[in-house]
């Protein structure tokens, strides 16, 4: 199948998709924990065998090691039980294409090992949205930080679901997101993103948006579609 959006060095792309069949693709932590490794591991230009890097080494040091030349600029993501999404920046002609190949066919591999099952994990090909103008950014921004909430919002009570300040807190303190480093946060994670790609304009505005979220909870006034509803 031919992909609509041609990638280009230089530009920004929202990159997503999800599971067959829209089955679940992350089915404990260990399973979000190896996908967020290969985010760091699988963005250079050199190829890299992690089985063979876990028969020396701790999984946790994946985040020391050494690589080369990155394929991409990783600028945001967020892991859903059968989706992500990642914010990237292409340096060069092709660099998209090879990043995500190398982590969806090394996250794959692991994954039917490990449930011992066969054939395709994810929809192909994987999904992308060019994003070029500054409101496109910040809604992309607000849009993949807040689809973890769909996680967990069946645990909101009435009280508390249109609460912006406790919705924040909850993003602060998901794992498997980059919304801790944009509040600040300094974890073995943070060595995926490149938030010298970041523009100024996001970079001064790293709370989420209230309309964003309104919309989200697909209030009358506001809202148009669900942030988890592909």
């Amino acid at each position: 199948m031919e992909r609509k959006v041609k990638f280009a060095p230089k530009e920004y792309y929202h990159i997503y998709s999800r599971g067959v069949e829209k089955r679940k693709i992350f089915l404990n932590n260990k399973d979000y924990e190896r996908f967020v490794a290969l985010l760091y591991i699988m963005n250079q230009t050199e190829p890299f065998n992690f089985a063979n890097f876990l028969k020396s080494h701790k999984f946790e040091e994946i985040f020391s090691e050494e690589k080369s030349n990155p394929l991409v600029s990783i600028l945001s993501y967020a892991l859903m039980p059968n989706h992500f999404h990642i914010l990237v920046y292409e340096h060069t002609e092709g660099g998209i294409s090879k990043f995500m190949m190398r982590l969806l066919t090394a996250y794959s591999m692991y994954f039917n090992i490990k449930y011992q099952r066969s054939g395709p994990l994810f929809v192909r090909p994987f999904r992308s949205e060019h994003i070029s103008k500054e409101a496109q950014y910040l809604w992309i921004f607000s849009y993949i930080h807040l689809n973890p909430i769909g996680i967990v919002k069946k645990d909101f009570s009435s009280d508390n679901i249109g609460n912006k300040n406790v919705a924040e807190k909850f993003l602060e303190n998901y794992k498997y997101s980059s919304f801790p480093e944009y509040k600040g946060a300094d974890r073995s994670e943070s060595k995926i993103l490149d938030l010298s790609a970041v523009p100024d304009y996001v970079r001064t505005n790293r709370s989420l948006d209230t309309k964003k979220y309104a919309q989200w909870l697909q209030l009358p006034e506001l809202s148009r579609a669900p942030l988890n509803n592909f």
